[in-house]
């Protein structure tokens, strides 16, 4: 079964099957219905037609639509630290070249793939259209737990700075390829890539 988001960012935790099962539900219409209609015009009773669910079942969980998009964000994360591990998992140990072009394609794969992600992605642009540092923190911090083993390094203080300042980077650039182009412009990416690897270079080399 799909992830769900941790308990602390709900109403109400699932605890049964059915329960799991409703939730991963509802985050599915959540994002099917942000692509479709935008934030502004996305409505708990919407999500709760689509999602085939009582609006109390919505409730139940949720708030209001903004505590969905923040669920949908945490799960958006959880999901692309999943597909980072298992691109890892054939690469050579210690190869931070490939955990970059990892970090950096599994981000891009999701942006131009997995519903509602490219209006919340991991809740930077919450609510909408305002750009927010906290989630890049946490995206930092995820990474430095789960690329620390791979890499052979230490998750330091120093680790995380660099992450932070990777990731910073790597978002503001990505937003840039993709205001060019609805696909993200291949240049501005290929100029990301060259440019997180000078940087990493420097520290990781």
């Amino acid at each position: 079964m799909k992830p769900v988001p941790p308990a602390t960012s709900l109403r109400r935790a699932p605890v049964q099957r059915r329960s799991a099962e409703r939730l991963t539900r509802i985050l599915d219409a959540c994002a099917d219905l942000l692509d479709e209609v935008g934030y502004d015009d996305l409505s708990t009773r919407a999500v709760a037609q689509r999602a085939g669910v009582p609006i109390g079942s919505v409730y139940r969980f949720f708030g209001n639509k903004r505590q969905m998009a923040d669920a949908l964000a945490q799960r958006n994360l959880e999901r692309y630290a999943e597909r980072v591990t298992a691109r890892l998992a054939g690469a050579r140990p210690g190869d931070w070249r490939a955990a970059m072009d990892a970090v950096l394609d599994e981000y891009l794969a999701m942006k131009r793939t997995a519903p509602g992600f490219s209006l919340v992605d991991f809740g930077n642009q919450i609510p909408v259209g305002v750009r927010q540092a906290e989630p890049n923190h946490r995206v930092a911090d995820r990474l430095t737990e789960l690329l620390s083993g791979y890499l052979g390094r230490t998750p330091d203080e120093d680790m995380s700075r660099i992450f932070l300042i990777a990731v910073e980077t790597a978002d503001t650039l990505v937003q840039l390829a993709f205001r060019v182009d609805l696909q993200g412009d291949p240049k501005v990416i290929d100029e990301t890539r060259e440019l997180l690897r000078a940087y990493l270079a420097r520290v990781l080399d």
